[in-house]
């Protein structure tokens, strides 16, 4: 029987675990820290009781990725759940961009944009599942529904600043800038567009939800689908040298696995991945919160996920300062209220908020204030409320997550070139060398919850023992 390791244990480690085992190998996973799951973990960061999840939050991707929906993760406790709403960007003036899965009750909300809104997104809608095949894969490869796929590329490519030119209220143009600015990138980009239109379009597909117990859940699932293969998970174990195995995956930071693979990786891929650039970083702040938020939008009440930022402009400018390293005084935030659609994460009125502001990479100050201050721009009284926080700086996150490379969260920058060649050019984007392949969130189609990274890379290297 061939045999192979996975370094990792991230969703995409866990994926391409699977995948090897469905193919019949003997797979063991090994993990440097205690417990399994990389950033989809559930922790209780505050008070006792209440459930934080500690990097990934709220999964539009996770719900449509072809590879989770091919497994019986229902089977191993997996259940997802919606808020109300599914997010909402606000705007001063008690104002709001709100995102409904509902198209009709979405576009009702834009105002003059209101027909742009529907044009733009009901030819996706109903299309996503082979939209998300093709997208959700490496962007220089043969589209397997190319039908499907040309109602979305053509725009995809453009920046969302262009994409949204002709738009003319504040809602719909600030909400289209919090979708393209989840990657952490200025909003007058090539491709930004394609984010942002991505999602927009799970949002009024599968909607934006999370999984019931904490982002954990998905790993106890993927992790229970792996032990019915006959899978083995090593926890505590720091892989310093490369395994003796038919096939070694790394679902870790390029620089990471070159470091383990040492002269098995030629020169060209070994300079080619040196040139791998990381993107600005996240500054993470969880809350408990007494009673929730009182924000001042009725619909941010009932929201699941919120995006504190402004209008286009201001997340524009917040994102094109992180980019030049400098730390705004008004940062992009992305919180979550998770417990609306869960409420055993709450302990009884007491319940847990997760928030991130982009920073710069490696940024060394505090965020906690920027981070209070947008919060209590929408929901002013919110401080009096909050009665317990952890912080976790770029360095933490760097230190509890060795693929944080300075607190960066997405794998790696979002520029244009490694938006396309991530993390390098080539045919197999994924090949580091003989027996050797990369599968985290640097190689297509990038970070979010998906497993999709591990899925392709795993199919390749299972090919190769053929």
């Amino acid at each position: 029987m061939s045999t192979a390791v996975v370094v990792g244990s991230g969703p995409n480690g866990l994926s391409a675990a699977i995948v090897l085992a469905q193919a019949g190998l003997d797979v063991t996973v090994v993990e440097a820290a205690e417990t399994i799951g990389g950033g989809t973990r559930t922790e209780q960061l505050t008070r006792p009781g209440l459930l934080h999840d500690v990097c990934s939050a709220a999964h539009p991707t996770a719900q449509v990725s072809p590879y989770f929906r091919s497994l019986p993760l229902a089977d191993h406790g997996l259940r997802w759940a919606h808020a109300e709403v599914e997010a909402v960007h606000l705007l001063d003036g008690g104002r709001a961009g709100v995102l409904h899965r509902d198209l009709e009750a979405t576009a009702a909300g834009m105002g003059p944009d209101a027909d742009r809104w529907r044009r733009l997104f009901g030819p996706l809608v109903g299309r996503e599942d082979r939209i998300a095949e093709d997208v959700l894969g490496p962007i220089l490869g043969v589209p397997s529904h190319p039908t499907d796929l040309v109602r979305f590329a053509p725009r995809a490519v453009l920046p969302v600043s262009v994409l949204t030119r002709r738009w003319r209220s504040d809602e719909a143009r600030s909400l289209m800038a919090a979708f393209a600015a989840h990657p952490v990138t200025p909003l007058d980009r090539p491709t930004t567009g394609g984010i942002a239109m991505l999602f927009g379009m799970l949002g009024h597909a599968g909607g934006w939800p999370v999984a019931v117990g904490g982002s954990a859940a998905i790993t106890t699932a993927l992790a229970g689908v792996l032990g019915d293969l006959g899978g083995r998970i090593e926890t505590g174990h720091r892989v310093r040298s490369l395994p003796d195995a038919d096939l070694v995956l790394f679902d870790t930071d390029p620089a990471e696995a070159i470091a383990v693979a040492g002269s098995r990786v030629s020169g060209h891929v070994r300079r080619a991945l040196s040139r791998w650039k990381h993107g600005p970083a996240a500054f993470k702040v969880d809350l408990a919160v007494d009673g929730g938020i009182p924000w001042t939008h009725p619909d941010a009440r009932r929201a699941g996920t919120l995006h504190l930022g402004g209008t286009f402009e201001q997340v524009h400018a917040a994102e094109v300062a992180v980019q030049a390293g400098r730390m705004p005084e008004r940062p992009f935030v992305l919180l979550c209220q998770q417990y609306l659609a869960d409420p055993s994460r709450s302990v009884g009125d007491l319940h847990p908020v997760w928030a991130y502001a982009h920073v710069p990479y490696g940024w060394t100050g505090d965020a906690t204030e920027a981070v209070l201050a947008q919060i209590e721009r929408f929901a002013p009284g919110a401080r009096e409320r909050i009665v317990d926080v952890a912080v976790r700086t770029p360095a933490d996150l760097a230190a509890d997550n060795p693929n944080y490379v300075g607190g960066d969260i997405t794998g790696g920058a979002s520029t244009v070139v490694q938006t396309v060649l991530r993390p390098r050019p080539g045919l197999d984007p994924y090949r580091l060398g003989p027996g050797l392949w990369l599968c985290s969130s640097s190689t297509p189609p990038g970070g979010g919850v998906h497993g999709m990274a591990g899925f392709h890379a795993a199919t390749r290297a299972v090919r190769s023992l053929r």
